[in-house]
């Protein structure tokens, strides 16, 4: 899987230190970019969901019908499905893979972001293995940004990671992104500024949530309600941004409101109702042509 990822990070490494470099060394402006260029590029997967979603709206009059014709039959029931579905042009997997490869980024991109050291400033595994051992962990993704902090503190010392990272800032409005929260409920004494970075990715979260679940009811009206994981997920987003770098909250973050912007761009242009429109004025242009064909039909029949 390691090598799978290093197949894609190696070259988004040289991207993101591309992007570092046009903003001055500024880490937290790269990633927001990169997350940017990144979702715009997988506009057209969103697409393709989004219309595999609708096609399913479609056609699911008809999946009700023979889901009354075929009753408790599922074996008769998936015949007919599978049927439909090809008369119909509708892929079964049509939302999956958009899917599959954003997850597959997500984990790729989450990986960069904990690995500043081997992909943005590509300093050489057997340096990085030596300085996890000095602060007492093993050289892992969730090492890197430990290894920076103790450079940078002075808790350990190696010339050759701290004068590559000289060029990089990862201060962003004067949070260190390397820096780990640690989370305390006597917030009044213990409180630390990079709190404030698992809390701008809870709230980003539940925003990306709030319009997830208002697009999938435009959707598909009859859909389960899913109010509680429109919370769950922000919690959840919440507790793990506690127990990580403030770097990889910064990128939820990031990738939470650039994505939920992007879906509603998609919302307007690719709406359901927009979209079936769209594809009953096909059926009635199909329809006018088989009728205007029969008609011609007739008209030799008659003359002849």
């Amino acid at each position: 899987m390691q090598t799978l990822f290093n197949i894609i990070n190696i070259p988004f490494g040289w991207a993101l230190e591309f992007l570092s470099g046009l903003f001055g060394g500024n880490f937290a402006a790269a990633v927001f970019m990169f997350t940017l260029l990144i979702n715009v590029l997988l506009i057209p997967l969103s697409i393709k969901s989004q219309k595999s979603s609708v096609q399913q709206t479609r056609i699911k009059p008809k999946l009700d019908e023979l889901r009354k014709k075929y009753g408790d039959d599922k074996q008769k029931y998936n015949e007919a499905m599978q049927k439909l579905y090809q008369e119909e042009g509708v892929s079964l997997s049509g939302g999956c893979l958009p899917m599959v490869l954003r997850l597959v980024l997500m984990m790729s991109i989450y990986y960069l972001i904990m690995s500043p050291l081997t992909y943005l400033v590509h300093i050489d595994s057997s340096v990085i293995s030596e300085a996890a051992k000095q602060i007492g962990t093993t050289a892992n993704a969730r090492a890197e940004l430990q290894i920076i902090e103790a450079v940078r503190n002075g808790t350990i010392d190696f010339p050759q990671i701290a004068d590559k990272l000289g060029a990089i800032d990862f201060n962003f409005f004067g949070i260190d992104l390397t820096q780990t929260p640690k989370f305390s409920f006597d917030i009044f004494h213990d409180a630390q500024l990079i709190w404030i970075m698992p809390i701008i990715a809870f709230l980003a979260q539940m925003l990306t949530s709030a319009i997830s679940l208002v697009m999938q009811k435009k959707i598909n009206p009859d859909s389960p309600n899913m109010a509680g994981m429109m919370l769950t997920m922000p919690l959840l987003s919440l507790f793990i941004g506690f127990t990580l770098p403030g770097g990889v909250a910064f990128y939820w973050a990031c990738s939470s409101l650039i994505g939920g912007l992007i879906q509603v761009g998609v919302q307007q242009f690719y709406g359901p109702q927009k979209m079936l429109s769209r594809e009953r004025l096909k059926e009635l242009n199909k329809e006018c042509d088989f009728e205007a064909s029969q008609l011609k039909k007739i008209k030799g029949t008659a003359e002849k």
